[in-house]
């Protein structure tokens, strides 16, 4: 069987709900992970004093990161390719 087969094979339900979940899955953590970075990147309220105890440049990257990592998560989600 060659790799074009494999790829338009139809999925089962029990494999369409799994890809179901682990999309969802993926938007949520990756919208609580983005919304993350951005409160670590711009603090607010109580946030401002738990930041200033740590360095100002590494809260940045940190908060950065986050951002980057909760966008793949959503796109992760989008493109679904979890038994391609």
């Amino acid at each position: 069987m060659a790799l074009e087969e494999f790829e338009n094979e139809k999925l089962s339900t029990r494999q369409k709900s799994i890809v179901l979940m682990q999309s969802i899955t993926n938007y949520v953590m990756g919208a609580v992970i983005f919304a993350a970075g951005i409160l670590i990147f711009f603090p607010q309220g109580k946030m401002i004093d738990f930041v200033s105890r740590y360095d100002p440049t590494l809260i940045k990257i940190f908060g950065i990161v986050c951002c980057i990592y909760g966008s793949f998560r959503i796109f992760r989600g989008y493109q679904k390719k979890y038994f391609r």
